[in-house]
């Protein structure tokens, strides 16, 4: 008896092993945000995080409950005026394209996003030879984030995951 319990533990052992070491795996159909800095200087990449926490800030509140990607396009293309009005201020040349743009694959913790061509909003600040910052604005994975106080305390996998089962 002892046997057949030790060997039935090194198969369920086994199992949750080769099930846990799964990557999650970012839809094809999420809309992602991109910010490219000019350059690698200290000025240049806190102006890429400003400019990427007003973008957020503009979307945030309209973003956040959409349910549907379409809904999401309209709202980022009724937002785009304002955004370029938003970088405008900071009195440099840039490029805006929401469109289809290529993302090299990364791996954040215990998530995948694949290399691909996806629906994007890519702001290119200046000559855009800077480091870049990017998320998913819908489902609004970076604008949830950006909300939770404690995401240290969270799984972040589990989060996506859960916000990508609530939205896709």
């Amino acid at each position: 008896m002892k046997k057949i319990i030790i060997v039935l533990f090194f198969f369920a052992l086994i199992f949750f092993i080769a099930n846990g070491n799964e990557e999650f795996i970012i839809p094809d159909n999420a809309i992602r945000l991109r910010v490219i800095a000019n350059s690698n200087t200290f000025e240049d990449q806190a102006q890429k995080m400003e400019i990427k926490n007003n973008i957020e800030n503009i979307l945030k509140n309209d973003l956040i409950g959409v349910t549907n990607e379409l809904d999401a396009n309209s709202i980022i293309n009724d937002s785009i005026p304002e955004i370029k009005n938003m970088i405008n201020h900071y009195n440099l040349s840039y490029k805006l394209n929401y469109g289809q743009n290529y993302f090299p694959e990364k791996s954040y913790k215990g998530i995948k996003y694949k290399e691909g061509i996806y629906n994007s909003l890519v702001v290119t600040l200046g000559s855009g030879q800077g480091d870049n910052w990017w998320c998913v604005l819908f489902p609004p994975l970076c604008l949830m984030e950006a909300q939770e106080t404690n995401m240290e305390d969270v799984d972040y996998e589990w989060f996506v995951k859960d916000l990508f089962h609530k939205y896709m």
